[in-house]
């Protein structure tokens, strides 16, 4: 039974999301700041967190930077806006997906269900071999595991699959739609703002130069591919 920590200050909203996420079959714990969220987290440990991005107090954003300082749980952003500058920020500070407010209960428990298959990596059906070695980079499939010039690389679900994503195919250039696929699973004409994010964090984490990216290369005007230089 997956396990899901709610993080909004609407009292009607979260009771309204926590009942029905146990119906959909999710053990639910709630809190209405982020300063409590930050300890359930500890006690709770949840399989993903729903995260509300307007909190009284600490910040939705900063909740998300402080989780993704020692924590790598899925986080799922909700918006009332959907300002793309908030729903920018927040992908940049660590968030896996985002939902916009108000949004029914079967699109939250797929997106969830979603991000949870993404902590399993992706499936290998291409004979890819298990360690790769580019470079710098290795990645371990079977162990999930990252590791640039011998350090471990602490990748959030979506990185880590954008990434196996991507390497399993070096070479063949993927459109943002196809990422959104195959990683996200949004089928629907897409938000190219979940990959352009997290190719940014993922460029990050593995010491990528933002002007000359030695991994994961843009190609303009359609999405991006892996290759080491």
């Amino acid at each position: 039974m997956p396990r899901v920590l709610i993080i909004e200050d609407d009292r009607a909203v979260r009771d309204g999301v926590r009942l029905a996420l146990r119906r959909q079959g999710h053990e639910v714990a709630a809190a209405a700041t982020g300063e409590d969220g930050l300890e359930q987290l500890r006690s709770f440990r949840p399989d993903a967190v729903v995260l509300d991005l307007m909190l009284p107090g600490m910040s939705g954003l900063e909740v998300c930077r402080r989780i993704r300082a020692h924590d790598q749980v899925p986080i799922i952003m909700a918006t009332a806006r959907g300002d793309d500058t908030d729903i920018v920020v927040g992908l940049e500070a660590g968030a896996d997906d985002y939902v916009v407010k108000p949004v029914r209960a079967r699109i939250l428990d797929a997106r969830i269900r979603a991000v949870l298959r993404r902590v399993g990596g992706t499936a290998d059906d291409q004979g890819t071999p298990r360690t790769e070695h580019h470079g710098d980079l290795v990645i371990d499939r079977a162990g999930l595991t990252v590791t640039h010039q011998g350090r471990p690389v602490a990748l959030g679900p979506s990185e880590l699959r954008l990434l196996l994503t991507l390497s399993a195919s070096a070479g063949q250039v993927f459109s943002r739609q196809q990422l959104l696929e195959a990683v996200w699973e949004h089928n629907y004409h897409g938000d190219a703002r979940l990959v352009d994010a997290c190719v940014k964090r993922l460029r990050s984490k593995i010491g990528e130069s933002p002007g000359s990216p030695r991994y994961v290369h843009t190609v303009r005007g359609f999405g991006y591919r892996f290759g080491p230089r």
